[in-house]
């Protein structure tokens, strides 16, 4: 025990003692005396009828006892004396035996008067002692760790429980090498990397990725998150850091995995103002002490997550710390099915259910998307009452992870044929367009995300490069709802308000990121990309006025070009967009096939 420690004890023991004095005095020694106290009239009235057996004078109480008979039990009284020269006179002229000494306490009295109140002082002393010995949270142990030792036989997870991440798998599997066989290293002087840093968007597996890592190499494993370090409390993130790596010293070979490292890591600059010493910059400047303290091959490897990595400060992902950085990215096609086919190994499926297809639809899901809908469809299995899992449940699940729940509240007519043509605008679109993802689904049923419609498309495969007629194309479907408005009814409505933001955005970017100006040139006129949870890049303040001026010019240009093509190809096919959008008012859901066959019995039935 510390000086802090043995302090704080000997000072409650003496505050307990002097509360159970208090206690016993001025509490319980008074109540005992008025539960027996009678007047002094009464008193006098049981002497003078030789009631009373035996008399104790004390400084502050004439204590008596009255004799026994067949109708008057032992009982034992006390009075405020008064000022009565007269009563030993009385006493000894009643024969009543008295004296001027004490009663004697009972040991019963004696525990109930000053255990009882200590009791509770004792068992608060004893929780909070146990607290300072470091088993919570607390003013004493605010240095430890909050990491959470999981043994590697416990966590259960193993790589067959990950899908979806390729690349990633087989770099962590050297790690698992070299923690189980590390004279396999050793033996030629290779060093393995001390940090190794899994950065992607979310829900990509991140945090499982490093679990199993720890499960297949039956390591200890030490997780925490970045934000466990920072207190309020000055020094405590650098004293969390310090204990944490002194127990993974003691377990090695062992993993340290710190998610959301970007709690801590940030660049220092952007901690506070310039010249501040933050309490986070603190835990950083210990977290990169400890990092380099660590001896070459000492079986400990820190492994961190992040969704942010370009925020991360320049020491912390420099060689000798954090070596290795793993992307892991969105699945891809097999990834896809991989996954679905993880979390649907204990679900009844139906003989309809093809994973495959389902895989080629969910272009740019994460893993932890398709694990809800899997979810979502077994859930849409019960509502039905139904024990299998059919292809339909997860037609569903999709649109409801994609557009949201489907809403009750019906629309009027009017607003209904409104929200039809809008929507059937961008279904033929894209239909017309070459370069598009096919059309999935048209629906006029509001959705819990505010939407009162929505047309749904899925793309045949996984794309990594689009080129410049393809945005267009993009874009012309986006304003293919505003198109069918303003040549149906003359006039554009609000619904289109979502279609423009996104149009902008992406109109903004061919201008300043993609280079898809002729008038501004292959320039880049954006700062460096977002991290994975910024679609777009930042704009920059060196550029002058007229060249935003000329930006903002351009953007305007393909946008109109955009919605001129859109309403360019609905005037065309005028009779298809009437036909269709009755069609949809009518069954308010359109599947994509159904949409091909009415287009297809247009054009040879004009």
């Amino acid at each position: 025990m510390d000086n802090k420690q043995r302090n704080f004890s000997t000072g409650f023991f003496l505050l307990a003692l002097v509360f159970t004095w208090l206690f016993n005095d001025y509490v319980y020694k008074p109540y005992v005396m008025r539960e027996t106290e009678v007047s002094y009239h009464v008193f006098l009235q049981n002497l003078a009828e030789n009631k009373i057996d035996q008399v104790i004078l004390t400084g502050d109480r004439i204590i008596f006892s009255l004799k026994t008979t067949d109708t008057q039990k032992e009982a034992v009284a006390n009075v405020v004396p008064v000022n009565d020269p007269d009563l030993i006179d009385r006493l000894i002229k009643s024969g009543v035996a008295f004296s001027a000494q004490a009663p004697a306490k009972s040991l019963f009295s004696s525990l109930f008067g000053w255990i009882l109140p200590l009791l509770p002082l004792l068992l608060i002393w004893y929780f909070i002692f146990k607290r300072m010995s470091g088993a919570g949270p607390n003013a004493m142990s605010l240095g430890k760790s909050k990491a959470h030792e999981i043994e590697g036989e416990m966590i259960g997870v193993k790589f067959a429980d990950v899908g979806g991440v390729g690349e990633a798998e087989v770099e962590l599997r050297e790690i698992i090498e070299y923690l189980t066989m590390p004279e396999k290293f050793t033996r030629i002087g290779a060093k393995l990397p001390k940090g190794v840093l899994l950065a992607g968007p979310p829900g990509t597996g991140k945090t499982l990725l490093a679990k199993a890592t720890a499960g297949e190499a039956g390591v200890p494993f030490f997780f925490l998150t970045g934000s466990s370090f920072v207190e309020m409390f000055v020094g405590v993130g650098a004293a969390r850091v310090r204990d944490l790596f002194q127990q993974a010293q003691k377990k090695a070979p062992c993993i340290i995995f710190i998610d959301e490292i970007d709690a801590i890591g940030q660049a220092r600059t952007s901690i506070g103002k310039v010249g501040t010493n933050s309490e986070q910059e603190n835990t950083l400047n210990q977290l990169l002490a400890e990092m380099d303290g660590f001896k070459a091959n000492s079986g400990v490897v820190i492994m961190a997550a992040t969704n942010r990595p370009e925020i991360l400060d320049p020491a912390l992902v420099r060689p000798g710390r954090f070596d290795r950085q793993i992307q892991v990215t969105l699945p891809t096609e097999p990834g896809r099915l991989e996954i679905l086919t993880i979390h649907t190994r204990d679900m009844p499926l139906g003989n309809d259910v093809q994973l495959e297809r389902l895989a080629k639809v969910t272009a740019g899901f994460s893993g932890a998307e398709l694990a809800n809908i899997a979810n979502e469809a077994s859930l849409l299995a019960i509502r039905r009452g139904s024990n299998i899992i059919a292809m339909s449940d997860f037609d569903l699940a999709i649109e409801r992870v994609v557009a949201g729940l489907q809403r009750k509240t019906p629309l009027s007519q009017d607003i209904r044929k409104k929200v039809a043509y809008h929507e059937v605008g961008h279904a033929l679109t894209a239909y017309y367009l070459a370069g598009t993802d096919p059309v999935h689904k048209i629906s006029i049923i509001p959705t819990s995300k505010g939407a009162l419609g929505y047309t749904m498309q899925m793309p045949e495969e996984d794309r990594y490069l689009i080129g410049e007629n393809e945005l267009r194309s993009r874009l012309a479907v986006m304003l293919g709802g505003r198109a069918a408005e303003l040549i149906i009814f003359h006039e554009a409505s609000t619904g289109a308000a979502n279609d423009l933001e996104r149009a902008t955005e992406m109109a903004r970017r061919m201008v300043t990121e993609f280079g898809m100006s002729p008038r501004l040139g292959p320039v880049r006129y954006a700062t460096t990309a977002g991290s994975y949870l910024q679609s777009g890049a930042t704009g920059r303040s060196d550029l002058s006025p007229a060249t935003i001026a000329e930006i903002d010019e351009e953007i305007r240009l393909l946008l109109n070009e955009a919605q001129a093509t859109a309403s360019k190809l609905l005037t065309e096919h005028m009779e298809v967009l009437h036909q269709v959008s009755l069609f949809l008012q009518q069954e308010e859901v359109i599947s994509g096939a159904q949409l091909t066959r009415i287009v297809k019995e247009m054009s040879t039935n004009p």
